[in-house]
């Protein structure tokens, strides 16, 4: 259809009219609109039910609300409505597409909207050369234009480039400058695409020369604020050097004072130059200023921390025994080391201070007895938890940039002890993680090192301060969780769990005593025989230490002060096993758990826990199959593997267990470990698994008054096992009488109490042959003996011993 015919059709054909406010609508533009007036709603709902045809013609004044034939321009565009949607607030979001020039011809108003007649006006045809040389010029123009504004997407300048058409690019040019609404109505008034481009141009190069005076009003006023941010400091300054020198006597006080405590303060010489470069910075400084603030907190950091000031240590080594033996039962190395380092004091003027590490169950006393070592001296006394610490500046510090830095907590400790030589805890320094803050064990390797700590470097103090004096005492339950550069500085001492003799003990001298005062009650008003203490260590505690059985006993001591405050009266109250039941309700847990019968495939092992030793039972049983070995009861991976050892080996052993050669391949065996709850793991199961499984596979039964611990090979060597002394505990309390010890661990008996050794018989074996000699009792039966029909049988093959 040619212009002239879309003149001729058009021009009879009434559109509704779209009034638009602060905004200009071209042809080939697409455009979002909000609308809200009643009119405007109207004539859009027209115009979507006839065609989604509407005219778009801008007011001249956007305040006036129904605008009249005067009030709106003659030129306008006639769009299409491409999508509508109505909001909850009433209004209308509408998404308009310009098509085509349009001129009022007549506008007709009736009571919901305004129609219009309008004549279409074409777009007449430009000279190739003229079109190329405009189109360039006002491209290089937009560029520019864009590259100042920042206001036009440099995708939006390609895509304009790309245009060819140069009627469509003057529209498109047009609706992305921001210049006023008259401006940009000129443009679409002009029919002559060239008189368009010529209009743009002048536009472009206006808009471009005002953009480009702003930018260098913004860089002037910029150097401008600068300048006169700097000339602002440099007065307060002078005001307050001017100031200094009149009135402010009490900021001069205070630096005179901190003059005075540097002095005093017996500093290293790296240190004294630091405070003192710190103090004539502070002088030159506004004393209400952050720098100000940060820079005395730092110099009275440095001259409140003990340079040179310490205890004298206590060089009476009899004394100290008897603070020891008090404060503690038992526990005869650490004392003994102890004694060591004041012996060594005595002779030597200049020591450095060791570093131990106690390592023992929950419950063994490690903590009270870093309390009682710094009493023993005569030194100060911290204790630094460390559990869960997982930032390494809370060792180091923090650097003074930031804000609200501190130093770490050693140094913090130092300064709040107001001694150079305490005796420092780290306490439960196996509990420590790491993040991505740093990891604070490796902040430690310094703070333990004896050849690096005397030049300790925490990031706020940023000087070096001397740790050597420090007698550092860590304490830990495992030692596997303290990584191995930090294990290796520490000298380690091994703290077991007490025997069911010194827990008796330690009840009678200390924990008695102390509930029996705590709960407000007299010496002679509560009396425990021995056989009530005897029955709650059996039967309501389970431990390697003692937390729990003060618990016990505090427990009876609360009911029992009920009692006198309830009766008024001072009687004397004797505990026994009977009260201990009345007291504290049915026993907790039953006293030697061995099997009383003989069993097949039920075999004792011994069990090393953080709470110290435990008597593992083992099952074995076997059942027709295809060779499938099931281990159960919530093994860890080393344990597992041991029970594949332990399988291995007695399939290695079939001629001389009896066993047929195919043995394997017909039946399942099935390891359970009871207490399937609770996670265990290790290789010390590895014989009692193998004795267990043997049993199960000849039928012959097991010793159930024996229990054994060790490591199996392939070849049924039997291997070294750690903690020995808290397994032979654990058989002791069971009520065993034979326990069967790998023989490389024969030297540690000596560890062991006298009283446990004589309880039972412990003999050594280095291998497997031993184990089941001593361990399987009764005649020997294949395995188609026990289980019954459905296994070939074959001849017998002789038995090698």
């Amino acid at each position: 259809m040619s212009a002239h015919q879309d003149h001729s059709v058009e021009a009879t054909t009434p559109f509704p009219v779209l009034p638009l406010r602060d905004i200009v609508i071209f042809p080939y533009m697409v455009t979002p609109l909000f609308v809200g007036r009643p009119r405007s709603i109207h004539a859009l709902e027209w115009a979507v039910e006839h065609g989604k045809q509407i005219y778009l013609v801008t007011q001249r004044d956007p305040k006036v609300d129904d605008p009249q034939a005067d009030e709106l321009y003659l030129v306008g565009t006639l769009g299409q409505v491409v999508q509508m949607l109505k909001l909850p607030d009433g209004t209308v979001k509408v998404l308009v597409e310009g098509k085509q020039r349009a001129r009022t011809q007549h506008l007709e108003y009736d009571e919901e909207s305004i129609f219009a007649t309008v004549e279409m006006l074409p777009e007449p045809e430009l000279l190739s050369s003229e079109q190329t040389a405009l189109v360039r010029s006002v491209n290089a123009a937009f560029e520019n234009y864009a590259g100042l504004s920042k206001k036009v997407p440099p995708e939006m300048v390609t895509t304009i480039a790309a245009i060819e058409e140069a009627a469509r690019f003057a529209d498109t040019v047009a609706a992305h400058l921001n210049v006023q609404i008259a401006d940009k109505q000129k443009i679409l008034e002009e029919i002559d695409p060239a008189l368009r481009l010529e209009g743009l141009l002048t536009l472009l190069e206006r808009e471009v020369e005002i953009l480009q005076i702003e930018k260098k009003i913004r860089n002037r006023v910029k150097s401008q604020m600068e300048r006169s941010q700097k000339e602002y400091y440099l007065n307060e300054q002078m005001r307050a050097i001017q100031k200094e020198l009149g009135e402010k006597d009490e900021f001069k006080q205070e630096l005179r004072e901190l003059e005075e405590r540097i002095a005093k303060a017996r500093m290293s010489k790296e240190a004294t130059e630091k405070a003192h470069g710190e103090l004539r910075k502070l002088k030159m400084m506004s004393p209400m200023s952050a720098e100000a603030t940060v820079v005395r907190n730092y110099i009275d950091w440095l001259v409140s921390l003990p340079w040179r000031k310490g205890t004298r240590d206590r060089l009476d080594l009899k004394r100290a025994e008897e603070i020891l033996e008090t404060d503690h039962y038992g526990l005869e190395k650490v004392k003994e080391r102890i004694l060591e380092y004041l012996a060594v004091q005595m002779l030597i003027k200049k020591i450095k201070g060791p570093i131990l590490c106690l390592v023992g169950p929950p419950g063994v006393g490690k903590t009270s007895l870093g309390r009682s070592i710094a009493r023993a001296m005569g030194r100060k006394f911290i204790r630094v938890s460390l559990g869960g610490v997982r930032d390494e500046a809370e060792i180091r510090g923090h650097r003074r940039t930031y804000i609200g830095a501190m130093p770490g907590k050693v140094i913090q400790s130092l300064r709040k002890v107001g001694e150079r030589n305490p005796v420092f805890l780290l306490d439960e320094i196996d509990k420590m993680s790491t993040d991505f803050r740093g990891d604070p064990s490796s902040a430690l390797l310094e703070v333990l090192d004896p050849e690096q700590n005397h030049t300790f470097s925490d990031h706020f103090l940023d000087v070096d301060y001397d740790l050597s004096s420090v007698m550092f005492i860590a304490t830990a339950n495992t030692l596997h969780e303290i990584p191995g550069p930090l294990r290796d500085r520490m000298e380690v001492i091994r703290i077991e769990g007490y025997t069911e003799e010194e827990k008796l003990n330690i009840a009678e001298r200390y924990l008695i005593p102390k509930q029996i005062q705590a709960h407000g009650l007299k010496v002679d008003q509560v009396k425990f025989s021995e056989a009530a203490l005897r029955e709650i260590l059996r039967r309501y505690t389970r431990e390697a230490g003692v937390r729990n059985l003060e618990r016990e006993l505090a427990s009876i001591c609360r009911k029992i002060a009920r009692e006198v405050a309830k009766t008024g009266s001072a009687a004397s109250h004797q505990v026994g096993a009977q009260q201990v039941r009345k007291y504290l309700g049915v026993p907790r847990y039953s006293f030697g758990v061995k099997e009383s019968e003989q069993r097949v495939g039920l075999a004792n092992g011994l069990a090393w826990t953080e709470v110290g030793g435990e008597l593992l039972t083992v099952e074995a049983t076997v059942m027709p199959g295809q060779g499938r070995l099931t281990v159960t009861g919530k093994l860890g991976e080393v344990m597992r593997e041991s029970a594949q050892a332990a399988l291995s080996y007695v399939r290695s052993r079939w001629v001389e267990l009896g066993l047929e050669k195919d043995f394997y391949g017909k039946i399942d065996i099935h390891i359970h470990v009871p207490e399937g709850a609770i996670p265990k793991d290790g290789p010390s199961a590895g014989i009692t698994m193998a004795t267990a499984l043997v049993s199960a596979l000849t039928g012959r039964s097991i010793d159930q008054n024996l229990a054994m611990t060790g490591e199996i090979t392939l070849r049924g060597r039997v291997l070294a096992i750690g903690g020995l002394k808290e397994k032979l505990l654990a058989a002791k309390r069971a009520g065993i009488t034979k326990v069967l010890i790998p023989g490389d661990n024969e030297k540690h008996l000596e560890e062991v109490p006298m009283t446990v050794r004589r309880s039972m018989q412990i003999l050594p074996v280095a291998h497997m042959d031993e184990v089941l000699a001593e361990a399987i009792q009764g005649r020997l039966e294949r395995v188609a003996d026990v289980e019954g029909p459905g296994f070939p049988v074959e001849p017998e093959p002789s038995v090698h011993h």
